[in-house]
């Protein structure tokens, strides 16, 4: 995956730049934008379809602005555009991580995962994102996936670091020390 990375750095930061040099436009909502249209390249029946010979590139791009839930601006569409005409539609899921960490860092926040078994309310999690916060030293854009698997306790992820306090990571550790 290296070489998704590297085709993909050079039109995260391009778009970054556009965002931040003050061409009208939005972190936040290029952010947005960015991020459907990589759900939207992301999918299997859409990349078969676009690296079809049969298919053109506007086709590609009409498939994708009807796909889109919400009106894409004209920067959105010059974006896509350029990605189809370049044929890097396969990186559009990679350039949306690394034009996210741009703005992450522009912020000085990261992205966090909290795996939990059970649904948690606003309280508990304005209770965990501060403890975690305080933890990692900076802020944190949290989100909560359910896995019940973990059967108790939160599981969170932060770039490359883990935070691992479930019932299921505990009760690992249980068996290996039993078994060493």
């Amino acid at each position: 995956m290296a070489e998704l990375a590297t085709i993909a750095r050079p039109y995260a930061e391009a778009l970054f730049k556009a965002a931040t040099a003050g061409a009208g436009m939005d972190l936040a909502s290029t952010a947005d934008w960015v991020d459907e249209l990589a759900a939207i390249a992301a999918n299997p029946q859409l990349r078969q379809l676009a690296d079809s010979p049969k298919v053109t590139a506007d086709q590609v791009f009409a498939v994708f602005t009807g796909v889109a839930r919400s009106a894409l601006s004209d920067t959105a569409k010059n974006f896509l555009r350029t990605v189809i005409d370049n044929g890097r539609l396969a990186a559009l899921p990679e350039v949306a991580v690394q034009f996210r960490a741009l703005v992450n860092r522009r912020a000085g926040s990261s992205d966090a995962v909290v795996h939990s078994a059970f649904p948690m309310d606003a309280a508990a999690l304005a209770e965990v994102s501060a403890a975690l916060e305080k933890r990692f030293g900076r802020k944190l854009n949290l989100t909560v996936q359910l896995d019940e698997s973990l059967i108790g306790g939160i599981r969170v992820v932060v770039g490359d670091e883990v935070l691992d306090t479930s019932v299921k990571a505990r009760l690992e550790q249980m068996k290996a020390a039993l078994t060493a």
